[in-house]
């Protein structure tokens, strides 16, 4: 029998990327680090786990959107009493809080429910070019060239057989050898 080998929790290694959103589409960055988010680009994606890496966006008050999207979009917030309700416009929210517009944009493009949650919280957005992830990059980096070596240095190994469980004979057997082959190691 043929099983899916499925993905544990240890097996899971977590890269850090680094997207650049100075003058790209909000849309175009959003949809590139919901997938590293995700997972989806590699191939040990399974949608029921945390598969993804950590994502890094930069110059975020630098992103733009095409068309009209920039008088249409309206950002709201509610501060839970009644007429509590505020907004502001795309250019107001970019100017305030750049950070929270890619943020939002990514957001929704993540799952709901707890796994969406854990997933939102490796995704690390920054106004300008400077990121405090300098030495994460590093350690990624050499982790990623490390597994690479190991890889290329497994598939020159012969693979181990599965070990067998031990072939189970009914106590009856023993005592009727010609009903049953019965194999030498297990004969009294």
């Amino acid at each position: 029998m043929i099983t899916t080998p499925r993905t544990r929790a240890s097996q899971i290694a977590k890269d850090w990327h680094v997207i650049d959103a100075a003058g790209r589409p909000l849309g175009r960055v959003a949809t590139e680090a919901a997938t590293l988010l995700r997972g989806k680009h590699k191939p040990s994606y399974e949608p029921h786990l945390d598969d993804g890496d950590f994502v890094i966006i930069i110059n975020a008050s630098a992103v733009r959107v095409t068309g009209n999207k920039a008088q249409q979009m309206r950002y709201y917030r509610h501060s839970g009493y009644p007429g509590g309700l505020k907004s502001r416009s795309y250019p107001e929210q970019l100017a305030k809080f750049p950070d929270r517009v890619i943020e939002r944009a990514v957001f929704g493009m993540l799952p709901g429910g707890p796994l969406g949650k854990a997933i939102a919280k490796h995704l690390k957005v920054y106004n300008g070019a400077k990121h405090p992830h300098q030495s994460q990059l590093t350690g990624s980096e050499r982790a990623r060239v490390a597994r690479e070596a190991a890889l290329e240095a497994s598939l020159g190994e012969e693979p181990k057989p599965h070990r067998l469980r031990p072939l189970a004979v009914p106590e009856w057997a023993a005592h009727f050898p010609e009903a049953v082959d019965i194999p030498a190691e297990h004969e009294e």
